[in-house]
């Protein structure tokens, strides 16, 4: 079982990544909050198909990082600088991150009871992204953009249209539980 683990974790490592991107960080126009407000803090849990549960989420004021069900704190951390940006614009936190040239978004929807729904535009399946492009080249400019073994799929929104998106489901994702 381990050995098979192993290989799908490098299988995903090694596979290209591919996103919907954006040319500045979203949504446009409205200032980057200069930490992460208190209602946010905390730490959080995802539970996964099988009923367990996954790596622990802690965001604190100056940013986030993962702890792993053994507690060891080893899974990565981002810290608030000129490289992701966090904005709450119209009841929805707007994590931004830079990769290279493009901005990479993720939204947090705070929901009663300490949960948070983690969304972002899910394009990582072939054909899931060929349906979710056609549906986006609709209603905006879809500009494909190849980075090594990247490909971004840039869209540039106003504030509406990004809502729009938010409203009409382009954003799907997971919950995570507040633990403390």
């Amino acid at each position: 079982m381990t050995k098979w683990l192993l290989i799908l974790v490098w299988t995903v490592l090694l596979t290209s990544c591919k996103e919907v991107s954006f040319r500045e960080p979203q949504p446009a126009g409205v200032q980057a909050l200069k930490e992460v407000p208190p209602a946010l803090r905390g730490s959080y849990v995802g539970v996964s198909a099988q009923g367990n549960d996954t790596d622990t989420l802690i965001i604190e004021a100056w940013g986030y990082h993962f702890k792993d069900t053994n507690n060891k704190d080893w899974l990565g951390k981002g810290v608030l600088s000129d490289s992701l940006i966090v904005k709450f614009y119209k009841d929805y936190y707007f994590v931004n991150f830079r990769s290279g040239d493009q901005w990479v978004l993720r939204v947090i929807r705070q929901k009663p009871g300490g949960i948070l729904e983690f969304l972002s535009i899910p394009i990582g399946d072939d054909a899931k992204r060929k349906e979710i492009l056609k549906k986006l080249s609709k209603k905006l400019t879809v500009k494909e953009v190849q980075r090594k073994d990247d490909t971004f799929y840039q869209i540039n929104p106003t504030r509406e249209q990004l809502m729009e998106l938010l409203r009409e489901g382009f954003f799907t994702g997971n919950e995570l539980a507040k633990i403390r």
